[in-house]
């Protein structure tokens, strides 16, 4: 496993690409709600992102085809945008990657689309929250297994599920770097951090069970059991102290 150390100029460019990747999210976040589609929500994010100086990571990576992933429900990752229209109730999960002078930021939000049920709000609230907790133990000294049972304690505490077959990852001068960043298991164990690291935390939560599938279009994983599923992700700075969150809203 080799883990790249980025410079304080590289860290200076995930910062900025962290920040169109917030604003991505912010701008899609607004446009959610019944009626509007998933390509027009692509387009929303693919707009910014290229007013702001970058380019949408995930378009034609590994042949992904199109600039962000959009899911719906039960749909957990990889979604590929569609004519697919939002309606009443929905949740929608949007995770947006940047690239802007050649270096990465990643992130990815789950919204509600307009009267949804308290259930499903608090799968999203407990998701964030995860997130939250995992970073948490993101510091030098931690080992990465920390981050990932910090999030599943919480949500198995919580009568979640957290998806065993994705994962956060490493990322900065490639989208996805070592180390892997799983969402479960024991303290203390895997590749001990270290500052200047940047890692995309991205607790998926499942309402049911954690089993997963792929669709028949090679890309979009959905909870198994066809209950919903949730999504959070930031990229973040490993420091000696707190972690440093790249794509921060603000």
């Amino acid at each position: 496993m080799a883990v790249h150390l980025k410079s304080e100029r590289e860290i200076k460019g995930i910062r900025a690409a962290g920040r169109v990747v917030a604003g991505a999210l912010a701008a899609a976040g607004k446009a959610v709600g019944p009626g509007k589609s998933l390509q027009q929500l692509e387009q929303v994010c693919d707009d910014f992102i290229r007013s702001h100086g970058g380019y949408p990571t995930f378009l034609g990576y590994r042949g992904f085809p199109a600039a962000v992933c959009i899911g719906v429900n039960e749909e957990v990752v990889h979604g590929i945008p569609g004519r697919r229209r939002l309606t009443d109730g929905d949740i929608v999960k949007i995770d947006v990657g940047v690239t802007k002078d050649g270096l990465i930021a990643d992130g990815a939000r789950t919204f509600p689309v307009g009267n949804v049920k308290p259930a499903v709000l608090s799968l999203v609230a407990a998701t964030e929250r995860a997130f939250w907790l995992g970073a948490a133990q993101a510091k030098a000294g931690n080992r990465v297994s920390d981050i990932g049972h910090a999030v599943q304690a919480y949500i198995e505490a919580q009568g979640y599920s957290v998806v065993r077959d994705l994962c956060g990852h490493g990322v900065g001068t490639s989208l996805h770097e070592d180390p892997s960043v799983p969402n479960f298991g024991k303290p203390g164990q895997g590749m001990r951090l270290v500052a200047g690291m940047t890692l995309a935390i991205e607790p998926m939560v499942n309402m049911g069970r954690f089993e997963v599938e792929t669709l028949e279009n090679g890309w979009t994983v959905v909870a198994a059991d066809r209950r919903p599923s949730a999504h959070y992700e930031h990229t973040l700075l490993v420091t000696s102290d707190e972690p440093e969150i790249l794509t921060a809203d603000n």
